[in-house]
């Protein structure tokens, strides 16, 4: 016998919607106080990139897909324009870190051109022998380890084949086992994991300068922020992020002062070191 048309139809339907959608989900949220919205879930492997290019949220400016903007304007009491903290966010779906190290410091342009990275960031702190520069804490480039491992105070960048995380070292000290691609550790943690203050009242300083900090929000995706007008003390800024709307998971100060600078090669932007870099931290797509 001959099916109705109406199921034939259906069936179609039903084929050419399941044929779209391939390996991902959606379902409805429904919460929403204007209409229903589609929300796209992969279930593809990890790394992978996502079917729909994700749409950014509100005060930030889409860059690439997976890549945001957005800079905090901040002001004192008084109203007087303080510090513009500049953030770029990442999904690690379509980007990837590494680091690079050299004895004999580069400027972010060089590093960019013989790297070859969409974007460059000053890394952590080193010291200085005999015009050679090495940096402080552990070390890897490569997959070749170097340097000594910090104490609980610190935190760590740690990259491997499934992505980058960010770590407080009190919490997940390095293991020499650990089959890391590349990673580097600085200090202080100013937020520690879960979105809790890491710099205390107690540990303040009033000390002020230019800062870069990477972090890692509840979703995993990376942040870069830079501070280059040197309004924030460490106390201040561990205060203004945690208390911040970026949901952030953990954040790590970086190395500060001359060496804080940032580098975007598409759409191409600057914030200078004032002095060259031993190493950097290097992003690219995937």
């Amino acid at each position: 016998m001959y099916e109705p048309v109406s199921r034939i139809l259906h069936f179609l339907l039903l084929t050419i919607f399941i044929g779209a959608v391939g390996s991902s989900v959606y379902y409805i949220k429904a919460d929403s106080p204007i209409r229903p919205e589609v929300t796209f879930l992969s279930t593809s492997v990890p790394g992978a990139r996502p079917t729909a290019n994700p749409i950014p949220e509100p005060g930030w400016t889409l860059l690439q897909p997976g890549l945001e903007k957005r800079v905090f304007e901040i002001h004192d009491n008084q109203n007087q324009h303080v510090e513009s903290l500049h953030i770029w966010r990442l999904d690690q779906r379509y980007f990837r870190l590494d680091v690079a190290y050299e004895a004999i410091p580069k400027s972010l342009a060089r590093w960019q051109e013989e790297t070859n990275a969409l974007l460059v960031a000053n890394g952590g702190y080193y010291s200085i022998d005999n015009e050679r520069y090495f940096p402080d804490g552990l070390t890897i480039v490569n997959g070749a380890a170097r340097g000594r491992s910090f104490g609980g105070s610190a935190g760590m960048l740690a990259i491997h084949d499934r992505g980058a995380d960010i770590r407080w070292l009190a919490q997940r000290p390095y293991q020499p086992s650990e089959p890391l691609q590349a990673a580097l550790q600085s200090f202080p943690v100013l937020v520690e994991p879960g979105g809790v203050l890491g710099f205390g009242p107690e540990r303040e300083s009033y000390a002020s300068a230019r800062r870069t900090v990477i972090a890692q929000d509840r979703s995993g995706r990376i942040l870069f922020l830079v501070a280059p007008q040197g309004h924030f003390t460490l106390h201040q800024l561990s205060v203004y992020l945690t208390e911040s709307d970026l949901d952030l998971d953990i954040a790590l100060n970086l190395d500060g002062g001359g060496s804080t600078g940032i580098l975007m090669a598409d759409p191409q932007e600057i914030i200078p070191s004032t002095r060259p870099l031993p190493f950097v931290i290097l992003v690219y797509p995937r």
